[in-house]
């Protein structure tokens, strides 16, 4: 209760002390929302500035904008990554709404340079820092594995982020583990990310508007994970025509269909977007294993394949109030069935549901409220002859949640709010019979949970060089065996040494109320969410950071250089041997430690002109630590180690360049330090007493002690623009991992043996690899 009382008063001062007058002179409210291309989508992130008075703001994750201006004229620049720069006079004598519509720049593509979009400037001037923002736009001129195009895979050449593995999707920042990651879709949560295995993302680009990734920091508006937010905005689909775009590539093909909804003579009402993807590995293993059907000693190939279905709408139901309506529906689909009468089938997926209504209370106050639902499934079946077996678990989620922006000034934006979650924890689900129904076995193990927050912050423009980021944070969870709470102090501030020069810091700490429950380094479909209880205590972790900012070459190069700290405490394993499948008892199978990671990150931003990219470069250290718990040894006998995704170094080039009207050329190069792993160091051969059989045991030394060797790589890409009669068109041409290198899968150890005795006579390690030299090409279309 101390809590509630003690964030009260955080709130009352915050909104109190920003309400305080700054000036006596009269002022005004300039506000409204930033849209921009054909489609008329919301920009979040878009600069609004006003060049004669040295101010401006960026768009919030809603696209609207808020500016608190003495009365008088003045000319309001707009801009963003991609879209030409919108310059409006605007005459300030009272409160006033104006809504912007930039164009996309492509399209006014000039003799020397493509217009800039003012992004880096507005970077260097927010307090927020370990923040990257990606548009689908940029996400699309860069490589593609199998020519379909990952947001997530783009994330990975960001500094700070590492990947799971070759050809993964998933995410390690800063030195947290996979499930530290938070993954909201228009602000509902979604808990796997990932297709084929983490080969692919489950957002599709042609549905997806912007994505945000906070790597500390983190605004108080977030929580429930320690290391990362990736929040990802779908598209609003256009309010000015029918239109429809789509894909056809080697493994899978898209379509995507928009519109307006009631258009009439003021305009339309609303707008819709429907987009689907599906691959289709199966049409051709399906008719392969046709042709060689019986054929003796063939064994068939597995069917597989995933498909996602998007929709958003958006509706106005007058000058001060919105909804929207977002959904996603995906699944994973993986079968076998062989001559002999043995069948598995293997699906898993995500569903998700959000309703949003966003009011305008005033020209300084505003609210969203949204409501959604989240679930995600696995389900395993297998059948041999007469038997059958069936696993599967799952966790579903009803949120509420409330978010408060108040400008009551021009130098105190204060955003409030509350979110309140019911979760069901299906954590395991097993059904075992005989078909005669002679024999039958059932077990079905379930947990509830409900979380909540409360949180308050006040972005703080103390003088032109000093701007503070603050707030509180309040969390609690409940389950059946277990109450937790605790506060989530943020900061975050801004120095300007210099115009062109500034120094950031943070801090953040966070609570992690759910876990995932893996067996592996990297996140799996049959992973299962489990609750904090009684025995298993919330994960926590702190972060700081310090940073310093400079703008190059007329504006056109940022870099950046940021150090951080980050200690963690109930890091989450599982002791050796752990039953972690339908356990009524699964919280005796956790074990506990701490963490700890640190590093510095380069980064290097070109956003102007026809050459853009970036390049990052990462040094990081990452290590957990788990003492001997419940009589046991711990891991690694309660000696620190580095974990599998610990990469000490980290180097990231991303190249763009429009060589013309019609072309795009793109390229990236990826060099990381080996992942750690456990290699035996000998064996040791152990008889029988008949002297028969000899057994050779493996001696292990402390846990991934060795390296595999470095991964490097290279893709390349080219979009060439094709001219249509009707609409637009191109191909899209992609070369993954350009010079063939064979990085390094695993590493498994091969017996050499003797020709005539057959005794081994040593042991030979082997590299596994995944991927060669793989091209591609994707015909895109609009019309």
């Amino acid at each position: 209760m101390r809590y509630f009382w003690l964030f009260q008063f955080v709130c009352l001062l915050l909104i109190c002390s920003a309400s305080l007058p700054v000036h006596a002179q009269e002022r005004y409210v300039l506000s409204g929302y930033v849209r921009g291309g054909a489609a008329n989508d919301l920009l979040p992130g878009a600069s609004v500035a006003v060049p004669a008075l040295g101010t401006g703001v960026s768009t919030d994750a809603q696209g609207f904008y808020s500016l608190t201006l003495p009365a008088g004229r003045y000319s309001v620049a707009v801009s963003f990554l991609g879209y030409q720069t919108v310059t409006r006079e605007v005459n300030l004598t009272k409160n006033q709404r104006q809504s912007f519509s930039l164009p996309e720049s492509s399209s006014q593509l000039k003799e020397v340079v493509v217009e800039a979009s003012g992004t880096l400037e507005e970077k260097l001037r927010t307090p927020q820092m370990s923040m990257e923002r990606l548009t689908a736009r940029e996400a699309k001129l860069l490589p593609a594995l199998f020519g379909e195009v990952d947001i997530l895979k783009t994330l990975q050449l960001k500094p700070g982020v590492q990947n799971g593995g070759e050809g993964t999707s998933g995410l390690f920042v800063r030195g947290g583990s996979a499930d530290q990651n938070l993954f909201l879709l228009d602000d509902a949560v979604v808990y796997n990310p990932s297709h084929l295995f983490g080969l692919f993302s489950v957002f599709n680009s042609d549905a997806v508007q912007s994505v945000d990734l906070y790597k500390g920091g983190f605004p108080a508006q977030y929580g429930g994970r320690l290391s990362s937010v990736v929040d990802v905005k779908f598209r609003e689909g256009s309010k000015e025509k029918f239109g429809v775009s789509g894909g056809l590539g080697l493994i899978s093909s898209r379509l995507t269909v928009e519109g307006p909804i009631g258009k009439d003579t003021t305009g339309a009402k609303g707008s819709f977007i429907l987009s689907g993807r599906r691959t289709y590995f199966d049409v051709f293993t399906r008719q392969i294993n046709r042709i060689n059907e019986g054929k003796e000693d063939y064994d068939p190939i597995p069917d597989y394949h995933f498909y996602d279905f998007n929709a958003k709408g958006n509706y106005k139901l007058g000058e001060k109030d919105q909804l929207f309506l977002t959904g996603y529906y995906g699944r994973d689909i993986f079968g076998f069935e062989s001559p002999n009468g043995f069948n598995f089938n293997f699906t898993w997926g995500n569903t998700v549901g959000a309703l949003r209504w966003n009011h305008v209370f005033s020209p300084r106050l505003y609210v969203n409220t949204s409501v959604s639902y989240t679930r995600y499934q696995y389900d395993i079946t297998n059948k041999l002859d007469q038997f059958s077996f069936g696993l599967g678990s799952d966790i579903r989620d009803l949120a509420l949640r409330t978010d408060f922006s108040y400008v009551p000034n021009d130098r105190h934006t204060v955003q409030f709010g509350a979110t309140t979650t019911n979760h069901r924890f299906g954590v395991g689900r097993l059904q075992a019979g005989s078909n005669d129904g002679t024999v039958n076995i059932g077990s079905n193990v379930a947990y509830r949970g409900q979380e909540a927050a409360l949180y308050a912050s006040d972005n703080f423009k103390v003088s032109d060089k000093l701007q503070l980021d603050y707030g509180l944070r309040l969390t609690g969870f409940q389950s059946d065996s277990g109450r937790f709470g605790g506060l989530e102090p943020r900061l975050a501030t801004r120095y300007s040494l210099t115009p062109n020069t500034t120094l950031k810091a943070s801090y953040a700490l966070m609570y992690q109320y759910v876990h995932l429950v893996t067996n592996s380094g990297a996140s799996l479909p049959t992973d299962v969410w489990y609750p904090s209880r009684r025995n298993v205590k919330p994960q926590r972790s702190q972060q700081v950071a310090t940073g310093v900012s400079f703008l190059l070459g007329d504006g056109k190069y940022l870099l950046t250089n940021e150090v951080y700290y980050k200690w963690a405490q109930n890091q989450v394993d599982f002791r050796d041997g752990a039953q972690l499948f339908v356990n009524n008892n699964l919280d005796a199978e956790f074990l506990f430690g701490r963490g700890w990671a640190y590093g510095n990150e380069l980064y290097l931003e070109k956003k102007q002109g026809r050459t853009t990219g970036w390049i990052g470069y990462s040094l990081a250290w990452t290590q957990r630590k788990f003492l001997p718990q419940r009589g046991g040894t711990g891991i690694n006998e309660g000696r620190a180690f580095f974990p599998t995704y610990d990469r000490r170094h980290n180097l990231t080039v991303v190249l763009l360049h429009q060589l013309s009207e019609r072309i795009n050329l793109s390229g990236s190069f990826v060099f990381t330090s080996g992942s750690p792993t456990t290699l035996p160091t000998g064996r040791f051969m152990i008889q029988d007493v008949f002297g028969d059989d000899i057994t050779a045991v493996p001696v292990y030394p402390d846990r991934n002690t060795y390296r595999l060797a470095p991964y490097h790589r290279m893709d390349l890409g080219l979009v060439y623009k094709l001219r249509p009669r009707h609409g637009e068109s191109d191909l899209t041409l992609s070369i993954y991992n350009a010079y063939n290198r064979r990085n390094p899968y695993f590493i498994y150890f091969d017996q050499i043996r003797d020709k005539e005795t057959d005794d081994i006579l040593r042991y030979e390690a082997k590299q596994v690899s995944l991927f060669p030299l793989i091209p591609s090409v994707t015909y895109n279309f609009k019309f």
